[in-house]
């Protein structure tokens, strides 16, 4: 019935598309509305709309003419949200969470709609890893879904939406099938976007790994990287943080039926779900893995303290035969074994000089130099 909704999210190349003259999908700063782009989809197929259409007129054209329509905002104020939600009946809690943002992954059903969240992540390119480098970067996405209409608020920089409002546009079939679908294809593109910087952090925690436990690094470990490894740790966390919420809403949505979520559309959240908790097993394990790395870390500076204190120790037991003997001949005795004899000085310099060398030889041996 439907063609496969994988090839919809995730094509290889973006097909070519003619300009619909509507809305851009990234915000000007000049502009004074938070709508980047407003349309009217009737049998999977965009409504030709004049670019002053308002959420408003365009609920209403629905309304009259069926359909449904996918308003974007990129982080309205509560004024620009407020005609929004009252137009289409949106619940006050929910429309304070879109609002004010900083929320956690979540899928919460109202009467007439369902709301929710998704973390985006972004890698952030590094050339190198220092202990103050950025390694994602976290936006948010928020969707209210009904049954004639979807409304979708973003913010931070990442996370545009737009090559996928071309991409299911492409597929009028899938687009028919309402909301539910433009649902699920935001789902799969976030999702898809963890499986990308899972991948990305991959290689981050390849090379810790390699660098603190490789033998031939040139140098003696003292802690250097912990500060490395532990910025890599507190962006895995951040990870973690959109991961592991949403992957219970993956499975709601998969595996109990709802009013406004297509049965066709559904099985679909399965492959979500299940891609979801393979990205939760791989943040879990760079977890893991980070604590064990930060911890032999840890153990190797210690180790290589010890072996400073040892060579300290040993040399001070060297030093201390001819700071002995040193200490012995300087007192100002008269009667003392050898000291008024020839050859008394050159004795005492070879036997001290031979004593240092058996200690050290003996230490050496034992691994203490």
């Amino acid at each position: 019935m439907i063609r496969d909704l994988r090839a919809v999210v995730r094509p290889s190349r973006p097909a070519p598309r003619k300009d619909t003259g509507a809305y851009d999908t990234t915000r000007d700063p000049a502009s004074p509305s938070a709508v980047v782009d407003c349309a009217v989809y009737r049998d999977g197929t965009r409504v030709e709309t004049p670019k002053t259409l308002t959420p408003q007129e365009a609920m209403r054209q629905v309304r009259r003419d069926g359909g449904f329509v996918w308003i974007g905002l990129h982080e309205p104020t509560e004024a620009e949200f407020a005609g929004i939600a009252t137009e289409f009946g949106l619940h006050p809690l929910a429309v304070e969470d879109a609002v004010q943002a900083h929320q956690r992954p979540k899928l919460e059903r109202y009467d007439d709609s369902l709301f929710t969240v998704f973390k985006t992540i972004h890698y952030v390119d590094h050339d190198q890893l220092t202990a103050n480098s950025e390694v994602v970067e976290t936006g948010e996405v928020m969707c209210f879904t009904g049954r004639d209409f979807f409304i979708t608020v973003r913010h931070g920089g990442q996370g545009s939406l737009r090559a996928l409002r071309h991409r299911l546009q492409d597929d009028p079939e899938l687009l028919a099938k309402g909301p539910s679908a433009v649902l699920h294809a935001i789902a799969d593109h976030v999702v898809d976007g963890y499986i990308a910087v899972a991948s990305a952090l991959q290689d981050d925690v390849d090379e810790v790994e390699t660098e603190v436990f490789s033998p031939g690094r040139g140098r003696t470990p003292r802690g250097t990287d912990a500060g490395r490894i532990y910025q890599l740790k507190r962006e895995v966390m951040e990870f973690r943080r959109a991961v592991s919420p949403l992957l219970r809403p993956m499975q709601l949505l998969s595996e109990r039926p709802m009013r406004l979520i297509d049965p066709d559309i559904q099985k679909y959240f399965r492959d979500v779900a299940d891609h979801l908790a393979r990205v939760q097993e791989q943040v879990i394990a760079f977890d893991e893995l980070l604590n064990s790395i930060l911890q032999a870390n840890l153990a190797q500076a210690s180790v290589a303290q010890n072996e400073d204190m040892r060579k300290i120790t040993a040399w001070a037991a060297i030093i201390a035969v001819p700071t002995m003997v040193c200490g012995v001949y300087g007192m100002n005795f008269k009667y003392m074994p050898e000291l008024h004899w020839k050859y008394g000085y050159p004795v005492i310099m070879g036997i001290t000089v031979a004593i240092c060398l058996g200690i050290h030889r003996t230490l050496k041996r034992n691994g203490w130099l």
